[in-house]
């Protein structure tokens, strides 16, 4: 149940992002046990102005079209699941749109399910098999 926040610049067009968000989508899915259905995304277009980063920190270059993914995620994934994410989606990006993975950033936060209410008030609570 990961709700995903993509931080980008405001230039791209709104097929580019739909592209991107289910490349994410779909990727979470393959790699890191993402229900189809589970699909919760927030896509912020920001001008440059508002998008500080080091162009070089831990990375080659970074350039203009600078990506950040920050997810918050319901239960813990291995260090396998997460880095089939990172290897998978920055594959996807930069064959499909072009991006290339020095542009593209991934935050895993993790949560527990009492965390979340997904409407109606209500707690929810993982169900045991």
């Amino acid at each position: 149940m990961p709700l995903t926040r993509i931080t980008l610049h405001q230039d791209l067009s709104a097929a580019h992002i739909a592209t991107l968000s289910e490349i994410l989508h779909s990727t979470l899915v393959e790699t890191f046990d993402v229900p189809v259905q589970d699909k919760f995304q927030i896509i912020e277009r920001l001008p440059a102005a508002q998008r500080i980063y080091d162009r070089h920190y831990l990375s080659g270059t970074r350039s203009d079209n600078f990506i950040l993914f920050t997810l918050l995620a319901g239960k813990p994934r291995s260090a396998a699941q997460k880095s089939a994410l990172y290897q998978r989606l920055t594959q996807r990006l930069e064959q499909q749109l072009n991006i290339h993975p020095d542009d593209v950033m991934v935050v895993i936060q993790f949560n527990t399910t009492a965390d979340w209410s997904f409407s109606n008030g209500k707690m929810h609570v993982e169900e045991t098999p």
